[in-house]
């Protein structure tokens, strides 16, 4: 029956134009149109008038999202040819984006899309995901971005932060994150400047701004900032619970450096922290890459080519529940130095080797298993779904 949905959804769309849509009861309209793929829903806007307002409806699309259970696995990949060349006129030239299903055995690919611009050589990443939306940032400034729905094809631009300080690049860092607000369901994109005055001894200054979908606006967070001397660790950072979060340290009076997960709540628009797991002496300078795992968090540590710390946060917020957990990479041509990109809906750790391809390591029996997708510098892995978010927006359609 699954095989026809498609099908058995088109024949409803291309027939609907025939329906008096006053003849059914609004309520059981709805709850047919909201059970159709997304793309025969999107079609749904062109019968009339009605239905158009009816899809459009913030009231629709958010209901819409609930239903919304499956969830996939997001790969953004960069063919080899699309990094070393900055333009490329040609398809195969552009970063694309691919599905999978993550609940199906042998992992199958769902659908694949590309960049939502034909933009020139400016290259751009994954900042996050969340309900569908995908934010993308240039690199290095992190001055531009674009928050885009591929399933309707739409996104918008979001409007350029406050210039930069007036320092050359080297001096300052730039971390980004995007989530949404829980309680006014609003999505914000997290800028933060890390930057020092390398001619003084002076502790790093941050300098914190939020865009807003709802008000398509910036603003520059005055109050409730981190201490002076708190420097953050840039990407990847973690959105979970209402709130984002990045790896960050500062030093003590006795100048003693200690790393911590900084957190910013995205409805109070307030920071705050979480305690590191208690490293032993061998890891407490090991870089470190923040994760979301279910509804907590997860830490990774590369200790050697061959030994990977995952610290999982089973109880979010409590810092007692802290577990560690080793994985040791197998010997070989094919799996050595993994770099861990986040996790299934199993709890398989999903891990990207130097032959920049994708397995995925149960943690409990370290079985593996090959996920076959090749990936080229900023691979970015997240879970994903379908939706609507950004039907009622005024945004811009995509140029593919």
């Amino acid at each position: 029956m699954s095989d026809n949905i498609p099908e058995l959804s088109r024949s409803f769309t291309e027939e609907a134009i025939m329906w008096d849509s006053h003849s059914l009861p609004p309520e059981i309209l709805l709850d047919i149109i909201i059970r159709l793929p997304i793309k025969s829903i999107i079609t749904c806007t062109s019968v009339c008038k009605t239905w158009k307002s009816l899809v459009q409806n913030p009231s629709f699309i958010s209901n819409h999202l609930r239903h919304s259970t499956t969830k996939y696995l997001l790969f953004s990949l960069y063919s080899k040819t699309a990094w070393q060349v900055y333009r490329i006129p040609h398809e195969q030239g552009k970063e694309h984006y691919a599905l999978h299903w993550d609940d199906n055995q042998d992992f199958n690919e769902y659908t694949k899309f590309y960049f939502p611009l034909l933009h020139g050589p400016e290259r751009f990443r994954v900042v996050g995901t969340c309900n569908g939306l995908i934010c993308l940032a240039n690199y290095i400034c992190c001055d531009t971005f674009i928050i885009w729905n591929p399933c309707i094809r739409k996104f918008v631009q979001a409007t350029k932060p406050l210039p930069l300080p007036n320092i050359p690049p080297f001096r300052y860092s730039v971390s980004v994150g995007f989530g949404i607000d829980s309680k006014t369901s609003d999505y914000k994109v997290a800028r933060i400047l890390s930057f020092r005055d390398r001619k003084s001894e002076s502790p790093p200054k941050l300098e914190v701004e939020v865009y807003s979908l709802a008000t398509a606006e910036w603003k520059t967070l005055t109050t409730a900032l981190p201490p002076t001397g708190t420097e953050c660790y840039g990407n990847p950072h973690a959105s979970v619970n209402g709130a984002l979060h990045w790896v960050a340290s500062r030093r003590t009076k006795d100048n003693i450096l200690i790393k911590f997960v900084m957190v910013l709540d995205l409805e109070d628009e307030v920071f705050s922290e979480i305690a590191m797991p208690k490293f032993a002496e061998n890891e407490r300078n090991l870089p470190s890459t923040i994760s979301v795992y279910g509804n907590s968090l997860a830490l990774f540590q590369e200790v050697s080519m061959n030994y990977l710390n995952i610290w999982l946060m089973k109880e979010y917020g409590n810092v007692s529940s802290w577990t560690k957990i080793v994985i040791l990479a197998d010997q070989g041509p094919r799996y050595y130095r993994p770099s861990a990109k986040g996790f299934r809906k199993s709890g398989e750790v999903i891990l990207k080797m130097n032959d920049t391809k994708f397995i995925s390591r149960d943690l409990e029996t370290q079985e593996i298993k090959n996920l076959g997708n090749a990936g080229y510098y900023h691979t970015y892995v997240d879970y994903y779904v379908e939706s609507l978010v950004l039907n009622d927006k005024k945004s811009q359609l995509c140029s593919y």
